[in-house]
C-alpha cells in the first residue's frame, strides 16, 4: 500500500497542469521575465508567457484588467503575480482538478493560500475597480476582450468582495481557498516568496501530497 501512495504522492510533485499554456514538464527557464523571475530555476512556463504574463491584455487570456477604467499599478501587481504562480509554478498538483472548459484540460481548485498573500492582495486591490465577482465566466466577449456584461455595474472591490477570503476564493471561481496559515509555515501557497531562501510552496506541496 506504501508503494502505492508513494507512487500517487510523486505523481502530485513537480507537475505542470495541462491547460493552454504550460510546459509538459518543468524545468529551468533562465529567461524568465519580471515577476516571473521566482520560479526561474524550476518552471512550467516559458520565457515568453512570462512576458506576456505582464502586459495589460496578452495573447494569454486576451483578459483586460481595466475592463472598469484602469486598475492601480499596486493592484494590478497581485493579478501578475497570481498569473505567474498559475503558469509556472510547478507546485501545484495536490490541487490539480479536471476543468470543463475548451481552453483546458486541468485547473486548480482550493489551493490554500497564505493568509499574508490574501491579505494584502485584498489591501491594495480595495479600490480597484470592476464589475464582476467571478472572473472566469459571464463576460461579454464580443469584441474579442472581456466587457462587462450588459446591466453589471462598476463598484470597487471593497464592495464586490467585502472580505479578504472573498476576493481570493471567488474571483476565479474557487482556485484558492482562504487559510489563517501564515508565510512559512509550509502549509500555504505563497505567491510572493524570496526565490534566495528557495522555493517555499516546494514543501507544502509535499505535504498536501
Amino acid at each position: 500500500a506504501t508503494t502505492a501512495a508513494t507512487v500517487v504522492q510523486d505523481s502530485l510533485l513537480n507537475v505542470c497542469m495541462d491547460a493552454k499554456h504550460h510546459k509538459t514538464e518543468p524545468g529551468p527557464e533562465g529567461q524568465l521575465y519580471g515577476q516571473c523571475v521566482l520560479w526561474k530555476d524550476n518552471a512550467c512556463c516559458t520565457a515568453n508567457t512570462s512576458v506576456e504574463a505582464h502586459q495589460d491584455q496578452s495573447y494569454l487570456y486576451k483578459f483586460n484588467w481595466d475592463h472598469c477604467g484602469a486598475m492601480p499599478e499596486k493592484c494590478k501587481r497581485h493579478f501578475i503575480q497570481d498569473t505567474c504562480l498559475y503558469e509556472c509554478s510547478p507546485n501545484l498538483g495536490p490541487w490539480i482538478d479536471q476543468a470543463d472548459t475548451s481552453w483546458r484540460k486541468e485547473r486548480i481548485r482550493d489551493v490554500p493560500l497564505c493568509q499574508e498573500d490574501c491579505e494584502q492582495w485584498w489591501e491594495d486591490c480595495q479600490d480597484a475597480v470592476t464589475c464582476k465577482v467571478n472572473w472566469h465566466k459571464g463576460w461579454n466577449w464580443t469584441t474579442g476582450t472581456n466587457q462587462c456584461p450588459k446591466g453589471a455595474m462598476c463598484q470597487k472591490f471593497k464592495f464586490v468582495f467585502p472580505t479578504a477570503a472573498a476576493l481570493c476564493e471567488q474571483i476565479w471561481s474557487g482556485s484558492y481557498r482562504y487559510t489563517s496559515h501564515h508565510r512559512g509555515s509550509g502549509r500555504c501557497i505563497q505567491m510572493w516568496f524570496d526565490p534566495a531562501q528557495g522555493n517555499p510552496n516546494v514543501a507544502v506541496a509535499q505535504y498536501y501530497a
